[in-house]
């Protein structure tokens, strides 16, 4: 499903250039579950924004569904970003005098072709998320366990090819990234393609692959390992509190 082959990505400043992604080849299959981590200047960050078409490698190939990113231009990496690929942020990134729905209905409204469904579907990925009851409230009443929920339901909303997920429970106390990584467990379940990018080997070891980053390279691409009696993570069902 997903492709990377020699990929790199290089900066300028000036004369001077720097290199952050040297070389990275790997594929991810369809309904895979994956952990991309790193400590902070690995190149996490840089390839996360590859792989969300936020941003162009300097070169090697990135194919997604079979089409390669490098050969599109603008207009068509947002179609692409829009239709096939949902980002959920550390920071949340919801528009604060929103309501939780509308929120979520926003991919829909900038696409191409609006739904008539629109506000069905966003009710059903807030459904999805525990938040039936929250749909009408702003992001200033809700809590950050039930913000990142609200994003996640917008990343959902558009039923993505790829989910990207870059530090997810960076900004919550356990609880709430628990119930998070629950949410991300169940949709791994349904056949969602997810990856997550995390500094936490904790957090990564709920996925089911985790690539390590260093100095721009693939140091570690491993399968976690689980015997068969782990007690996994219960559905997401509560509310937790934020360390905001």
């Amino acid at each position: 499903m997903l492709e990377i082959e020699d990929l790199e990505k290089s900066f300028s400043n000036g004369e001077q250039i720097t290199r952050v992604l040297n070389g990275i080849s790997f594929q991810v299959s369809e309904g895979e579950y994956i952990a991309i981590m790193g400590t902070s200047g690995t190149g996490k960050t840089t390839l996360m924004n590859i792989l969300g078409c936020l941003d162009k490698p300097t070169a090697g190939h990135y194919r997604l569904e079979g089409i390669d990113m490098v050969d599109l231009d603008d207009d068509a990496l947002a179609h692409l970003r829009n239709h096939k690929i949902g980002f959920v942020f550390q920071q949340f990134h919801l528009l604060p005098r929103t309501s939780a729905l509308k929120n979520v209905m926003l991919p829909l409204i900038y696409a191409d072709d609006y739904p008539d469904d629109a506000e069905q579907r966003a009710r059903k990925v807030l459904e999805s998320v525990g938040l039936t009851d929250r749909a009408d409230y702003s992001p200033a009443e809700l809590s950050g366990g039930q913000q990142q929920r609200v994003a996640i339901a917008r990343a959902l909303v558009t039923n993505p090819a790829l989910l990207l997920a870059d530090e997810p429970t960076g900004n919550l106390y356990h609880n709430s990234g628990a119930e998070v990584l629950a949410i991300f467990k169940q949709l791994h379940r349904q056949g969602h393609t997810i990856m997550m990018v995390t500094h936490d080997l904790a957090t990564a070891e709920h996925a089911d692959r985790i690539i390590v980053l260093q100095e721009g390279r693939i140091e570690e691409d491993r399968k976690v390992e689980r015997p068969r009696d782990a007690v996994m993570i219960p559905k997401a069902e509560g509310i937790g509190e934020n360390k905001q």
